[in-house]
């Protein structure tokens, strides 16, 4: 891949893909069950969820580094937060000079089929930043294939064989 021709040729079908995508999202926690927008006790927005008033929720990043390009590749997943630590966050979530806030233990709430074992529960730190940017998700830093990922970094070629991942569903 060249700036001059951005996409990449797909390893799985051949196909020329237009753009190499340097982050993917997930719009809810995998414990979201549509159902709960019709509970008063239940919200999801773009940023924040809770569910049946007992499960709260943040949406933030996993921040990789692209080591081969000074890029940073993002994972856009939720994060449950205690009681607490949620109200908290929520009483600074429009405060400048909120990013000075200690960050929060969470658990991952988001699966992400690319890894094994499951992405689900690895233990976190929440780090808020400044008003308008989601939070960083920092993880624990265990063997996990994540985990290392987000240590040490991926390659451009790690980068497409996600796309690739994506796009052709596993």
């Amino acid at each position: 891949m060249t700036p001059e021709e951005p996409g990449f040729v797909c390893s799985r079908c051949g196909e020329r893909h237009a753009g190499l995508p340097m982050g993917y999202s997930t719009e809810a926690p995998d414990v979201w069950d549509p159902r709960y927008a019709e509970r008063e006790d239940s919200v999801l927005s773009p940023d924040q969820c809770v569910i049946k008033g007992e499960h709260f929720l943040v949406k933030g990043l996993i921040e990789i580094p692209v080591r081969d390009t000074g890029q940073v590749f993002e994972w856009g997943v939720w994060v449950s937060l205690s009681a607490q630590n949620f109200r908290r966050s929520d009483e600074l979530w429009e405060t400048p000079g909120r990013e000075s806030e200690p960050p929060y233990f969470g658990w991952l709430t988001t699966e992400l089929p690319l890894y094994s074992p499951s992405t689900l529960n690895l233990r976190t730190n929440v780090h808020t930043r400044e008003v308008g940017r989601r939070p960083y998700v920092e993880l624990e830093p265990t063997d996990h294939p994540l985990a290392v990922e987000q240590r040490e970094g991926i390659t451009l070629a790690r980068v497409r064989e996600i796309a690739e991942a994506v796009v052709h569903g596993g």
